[in-house]
């Protein structure tokens, strides 16, 4: 992991984002991209300027030098190498276009937690950040003064093609040596017996070079319910699912349950592609 991007709109939620991700870059040597998106089409950027009024693009666009300007001077990002993106698009066309340029690894968002996202990640947009998302995304619903991650839960029905998400979900487990707890939530409307569950998850991980995991079946009402709750059970730091880009969330996650996750639960979600 080497180039993390941050989306900011200059929240307070925001700022959050950026502070876990200034303590992994501090970490782990990685550079970080701010991206501030400005809603407005290119054609308003008129060179002519009338009635001594500035454009609405050129306004916004100094109001964002003005705002990098002041957080660029915060104590935590010292020592960190910082590029600064403005561009004039939505926040779903803004982050791909960057991540793509820029050879991104890791997209961190900020969010209200169970009151929603943040303002500029609200809505459909997040929801396609999220689901689409060639690169891993990890929202963050609070301050962490120390981000630490000992216990991962990993939420799938642990079909063949959760695999690559899951290696990558290894992968930055691995970063914080912590234990992953592999988990299938079993529903009135879903259900498989112990055995079986047992069964198709070990057989998923037989060939996944990662040992420091642990098999959790957990009955309840509806899947996101058994992942928040089992999550809470175990006070776990993080929760990691999968998601199937533009054709919907796999299967599994039937309807929008990792969008639901991401605006609804208090820990930290982190969505891998399959």
């Amino acid at each position: 992991m080497k180039k993390i991007l941050v989306p900011t709109d200059f929240s307070t939620q925001a700022e959050n984002a950026l502070r876990v991700a200034a303590q992994l870059a501090k970490k782990h040597r990685c550079g970080i991209h701010l991206l501030h998106l400005i809603e407005l089409p290119l054609q308003k950027v008129d060179p002519i300027i009338a009635n001594n009024d500035l454009p609405e693009a050129i306004f916004f666009m100094k109001l964002a030098s003005k705002h990098f300007e002041t957080l660029l001077k915060k104590e935590y990002l010292k020592g960190i190498t910082i590029y600064q993106h403005v561009e004039f698009n939505d926040i779903f066309k803004g982050v791909f276009h960057i991540c793509e340029k820029n050879q991104i690894d890791l997209i961190i968002m900020g969010s209200k937690g169970s009151s929603g996202l943040s303002e500029m990640l609200i809505g459909s947009n997040t929801e396609k950040v999220v689901r689409t998302s060639e690169v891993p995304v990890l929202v963050i619903k609070k301050e962490h003064e120390t981000f630490k991650i000992d216990n991962f839960v990993f939420a799938s029905d642990f079909n063949d093609e959760s695999k690559i998400p899951y290696t990558k979900a290894t992968d930055f487990a691995k970063l914080f040596k912590a234990k992953i707890h592999l988990l299938m939530v079993n529903t009135p409307n879903k259900f498989m017996t112990t055995l079986e569950a047992e069964e198709r998850m070990l057989n998923f991980t037989k060939h996944i070079d990662f040992k420091n995991f642990t098999i959790n079946i957990y009955n309840d009402e509806t899947i996101e319910n058994g992942i928040m709750n089992y999550a809470k059970s175990i006070n776990a730091d993080l929760i990691g699912m999968s998601t199937h880009g533009r054709q919907g969330i796999s299967h599994f996650f039937n309807g929008s349950i990792s969008e639901d996750l991401v605006n609804h639960a208090k820990r930290p979600v982190m969505t891998f592609k399959i």
